[in-house]
């Protein structure tokens, strides 16, 4: 098992390496504030949803121009032999005739059961909504970005102390040698501390792994590219670590009066409601104004093409009323659809409520713990250290095996880990708290 630590060691530490050996170029330190106002702009699902909200805004303006009247231009030119009708004249005639028609017709609705103002309206909502779903997708860009940057500084400090581990086992690795060739220690106790310092270079190649992972995840949200480098700017040593004074319920109520999600699901229901009037629209009649205008030629007839164009012009202007009286229940069922899509969305807001309400729950419950956590790591941090660096002095002297000063070690190292967590989750859950009630996420 050592053997396999040292040689996996040696193999990550020479693809470290070559990571390290390749050119960077566009290198920028990059503060919280920085990568998520870059996000915004280049992201590419808030440009998605962005094109979304264009589309609605189509849709809305497509909408109230149905309230327009149509205009339609038409042209015709026949050829017909034998026994007809003469289309311009409309005489029996026996003969070739050559005809030339054209026209321009138009039609507007004037009433089609209340359709187009609901259609209007219901488009209206549909763009409103389309802004939330906008604000939505920024939101969970921002979220994202707050998470990964945190854990990206959790990884980065993790190294620190994983390097630090590492200069203090080959420290333990020159004592245990020049102890060994003392003939104080047996041989086992000279391979437990080279063992020790194998897996510590192994835990820095693992957490400098995880630091760009998380670089790539950051990487992609800003939609860089793959060439570009960057580094993330590290928070104040003096930095407040939070006390929680909040109250549950409050952030609550104020999530579900701001948060773009339950506008999303209200404007929802609004729409499904305007639906089920469109659909009922189609029990009643619709009236349509029409009119026209156009003139023709005939070659039967003796006069020029110009002066039957003058004669033969003509105007036409008419209403037409269409009752509808069975259309095999289709309206019946677009009604019940209808009514059955107000249910849904009711019930979807209910749980999107739902899901806000285990967000700020979690949200808050994590904090708690995260505060508790941090004071008793803390605690335990200082205590580790004191026991490691007496583990240390212990062993100079003679007084201490090798595995008493790992196990001191490992310790201290997980205390480390732990307050770093601590330290690291207390802001995300604050922060997190901040945002559910309207206040802009900002880390000084």
């Amino acid at each position: 098992m050592k053997l396999y630590i040292i040689i996996a060691s040696f193999f990550f530490m020479q693809i470290a390496f070559a990571q390290e050996s390749l050119p960077s170029t566009n290198t920028k330190v990059w503060s919280l504030e920085e990568l998520i106002d870059y996000a915004l702009e280049n992201n590419i699902v808030v440009k998605d949803a962005a094109l979304n909200k264009s589309i609605a805004e189509i849709d809305y303006s497509k909408a109230k121009s149905s309230r327009l009247p149509n205009l339609f231009g038409s042209a015709s030119q026949s050829f017909s032999n034998g026994s007809t009708i003469d289309p311009i004249t409309s005489d029996y005639v026996t003969d070739q005739i050559h005809s030339t028609n054209v026209g321009i017709n138009s039609s507007m609705t004037l009433f089609q059961g209340n359709q187009i103002n609901n259609q209007i309206e219901q488009n209206k909502l549909f763009l409103e909504q389309s802004v939330y779903q906008e604000e939505v997708e920024k939101n969970n860009i921002v979220l994202s970005i707050l998470e990964i940057y945190l854990q990206t500084l959790y990884s980065k400090e993790s190294i620190a102390i994983a390097e630090n581990n590492v200069n203090a086992s080959e420290k333990e690795v020159l004592r245990a040698k020049a102890r060994l060739d003392a003939g104080t220690i047996a041989l086992s106790d000279y391979t437990e501390a080279q063992s020790q310092a194998a897996t510590n270079k192994y835990n820095v190649i693992a957490a400098k792994n995880d630091y760009q992972q998380y670089i790539i995840q950051l990487k992609q949200l800003l939609e860089l590219s793959p060439l570009d480098t960057i580094e993330i700017k590290s928070l104040d040593d003096d930095i407040d670590l939070i006390n929680l004074e909040l109250n549950k319920n409050e952030i609550y109520n104020n999530a579900l009066s701001f948060l773009p999600e339950i506008q999303t699901s209200n404007l929802n229901i609004a729409a499904s409601e305007k639906e089920l009037d469109i659909a009922k629209g189609g029990f009643l009649p619709t009236l349509s104004l029409t009119g026209s205008i156009g003139s023709g030629y005939t070659s039967i007839n003796d006069n020029t093409f110009s002066d039957q164009f003058d004669v033969n012009f003509n105007q036409k202007l008419g209403l037409s009323l269409t009752i509808p009286i069975f259309n095999r229940n289709q309206t019946k069922a677009e009604v019940q659809t209808a009514t059955i899509n107000i249910e849904k969305a009711q019930i979807q807001k209910q749980t999107t409520e739902k899901e806000v309400y285990k967000k700020v729950e979690t949200a808050y419950q994590n904090a708690v713990s995260a505060q508790e956590q941090l004071i008793a790591s803390e605690a335990s941090k200082a205590a580790a250290e004191q026991s490691y660096k007496l583990a240390q002095k212990k062993y100079e002297l003679g007084d201490l095996s090798t595995t008493d000063l790992v196990i001191s070690q490992n310790t201290f190292t997980n205390t480390q880990q732990n307050y770093l967590q601590a330290k690291y989750l207390n802001i995300l859950y604050h922060q997190l708290l901040q945002f559910y009630q309207g206040n802009n996420i900002k880390i000084n």
